[in-house]
């Protein structure tokens, strides 16, 4: 049983008056952690059951309030004379016997990842992230936070869910305040030094590759270094004469970043705002008839590279480029989608190396998603890169499961599913039964994955509660009923995921193979026409692409069904 001691928590009127008051209340055990020990500090405001919050830290919780209450309302810091002039602000704090500098300046940085994610808070305004390297208690960090959760949940529920409930949120899972990897630090640190060498150089059109496969943890990369760009004090230079904006074409990451912008009052520095769709994004600069200046694209693979009813451009990355001073583009061929999405030629090759000759090519190694042994990793790839069913690796750690019908296969998800303090877990398929989100089905009230007498409906058609409609689908509750696809889940974590396989996807000769004629997936199987008339088919790889998405959702399990009985049996074979 561990000895580490619970936190002091006291909660107080925010104002400087309040502190000699409380000399005189608070026992003198706990007065020596308030008023002589480092602290951190929480002030919160609500209104209507929404709040906004400002976390710190300090050496002297008195000096720093009175700081704050006289020092920054002369400033004309709004959001401090918002906090003096309402009745109803309050103020945390928060003292421990083995609090130091370092780790308050990470138990701070983790207030403002877990805050940022509560659904109730508008606003957090101190967004300085500062993540510590290791010192002398850091291994204690993760013991003494929950404690000071858990005694803040005690006292304010609605402004302190469960961390189980943070944990599944998509914006926690998207915060720019994760402690970085040391890859991902390296990472965010060359980018940095490249986009300040292309601002110094009055350079444009500078392409910085980042590379990495499904759960190699881009996405928190980007989120950091975004925020990095919007608001670090270290590359102030960078955001003189230099907006920033991040695109993203991807429907349910893009509410999850609209989400974070607003929490965190990203600035873009035009009136453009920071987060948009690349085709909103470059209809955008026109408008305003301006040029972008740093501009990170996440999910880089998605973009489009022909022309559509929306888009009269001819390739999102090439019109991003040529009016922009540098572009930072995360790329993973294989969560490509779309045969708009598909470069026909060698020109992205061509940016590659080009790319890799000034050093402006990174390449992320890390799997960061799947809790699972490096055999395990390998059985899930080479199923899907070479087609091949290899005999399941024992893994204490990570649970694949074959199951005999799609009935069971859901039934073990809502299982899973129903324990949510380790993660959502949802039910998936390959896109090989009809769906139109334009119109419904004549013979049902909604598009269904029907295998023999079970059906479930595909995503996005039940009924959304009022108060979860901005979430991502995983988040919402109501779609533990229906069956999710790519359009839904990329780029997202599951604890479990559950794949039906579908009849697009075959074995045969010992390999699998993929057959276009049973996919419905018509912008993935239907020809694409290039630029000299030529009709080109890339279904099979599109197809790969799609199973490749869903069978890395899963941080601790993937369970299976698969509608063509050959692959059915060499999945089983190979779980015995």
């Amino acid at each position: 049983m561990s000895d580490i001691q619970s936190p002091v928590v006291i909660e107080i009127d925010y104002s400087n008056r309040t502190f000699d008051q409380l000399k005189e209340t608070i026992a003198p055990k706990h007065s020596k952690l308030i008023f002589d020990y480092p602290t951190v500090y929480i002030v919160n405001d609500e209104n209507k059951n929404k709040y906004s919050v400002y976390v710190g830290e300090t050496t002297d919780i008195i000096r720093r309030t009175n700081q704050h209450l006289s020092d920054d309302i002369k400033k004309d810091r709004e959001d401090w004379r918002q906090f003096e002039q309402s009745k109803t602000s309050k103020m945390f704090v928060i003292g421990h016997n083995h609090f130091n500098k370092s780790l308050t300046l990470d138990i701070e940085n983790r207030l403002m990842l877990y805050l940022s994610s509560v659904d109730q808070v508008e606003r957090v305004q101190n967004r300085r992230g500062n993540p510590q390297n290791k010192y002398y208690t850091s291994e204690e960090l993760d013991e003494i936070f929950s404690k000071i959760w858990r005694t803040l949940n005690r006292k304010n529920h609605y402004l302190f869910p469960a961390e189980s409930f943070i944990r599944n949120s998509a914006i926690f899972k998207s915060s720019p305040f994760h402690k970085l990897t040391d890859e991902q630090v390296k990472a965010k640190n060359e980018i940095l030094l490249k986009i300040t060498s292309v601002i110094s150089k009055n350079e444009t059109g500078v392409l910085i590759l980042v590379k990495g496969d499904a759960g190699a943890g881009k996405t928190v990369l980007m989120s950091s270094l975004i925020d990095d760009l919007l608001n670090s004090e270290d590359i102030q230079m960078i955001r003189e004469n230099n907006d920033i904006n991040l695109v993203v074409n991807h429907d349910d990451q893009l509410s999850v970043y609209q989400e974070i912008e607003k929490k965190l009052e990203w600035k873009s520095g035009s009136n453009i705002n920071v987060v948009m769709k690349p085709t909103q994004f470059l209809n955008a600069l026109k408008k305003e008839k301006t040029d972008a200046g740093i501009v990170v694209v996440d999910e880089g693979h998605l973009l489009l590279t022909a022309k559509n009813q929306a888009y009269l451009g001819g390739n999102h990355l090439n019109d991003l480029l040529a009016k922009s001073k540098v572009v930072v583009l995360v790329y993973d061929e294989n969560q490509i989608m779309n045969k708009s999405q598909i470069w026909t030629d060698d020109a992205f090759l061509k940016l590659e190396h080009e790319a890799n000759l000034k050093g402006n090519l990174i390449t992320l190694h890390n799997q960061m998603r799947i809790h699972a042994t490096k055999e395990t990793v390998e059985w899930i790839r080479n199923l899907i890169d070479t087609g091949v069913v290899n005999e399941v690796p024992i893994d204490n750690d990570y649970d694949i499961r074959v199951f005999d019908s799609p009935e069971e296969l859901q039934s073990a998800i809502m299982e899973k599913n129903d324990n949510q303090s380790l993660g959502i877990s949802r039910l998936t398929a390959t896109y090989d039964w009809e769906y139109s989100s334009q119109s419904k089905p004549k013979d049902s009230d909604y598009w269904c994955v029907r295998i023999g007498d079970w059906s479930c409906p595909w995503n996005r058609q039940l009924a959304k509660e009022k108060e979860s409609k901005h979430l991502s689908w995983i988040e919402q509750s109501q779609t533990i009923h229906e069956i999710g696809s790519t359009f839904t889940v990329q780029g997202f974590d599951l604890n479990y995921v559950g794949v039906i396989i579908g009849p697009s996807v075959k074995y045969r000769d010992g390999k699998i193979i993929f057959d276009i004629s049973e996919s419905k997936n018509k912008s993935a199987v239907q020809n694409r026409k290039l630029e000299s008339g030529e009709m080109i088919n890339y279904g099979e790889t599109l197809l790969r692409n799609e199973l490749n998405v869903l069978l890395t959702r899963g941080v601790n399990g993937l369970y299976v069904y698969a509608v063509d009985e050959e692959l059915q049996q060499a999945l089983k074979n190979a779980t015995k």
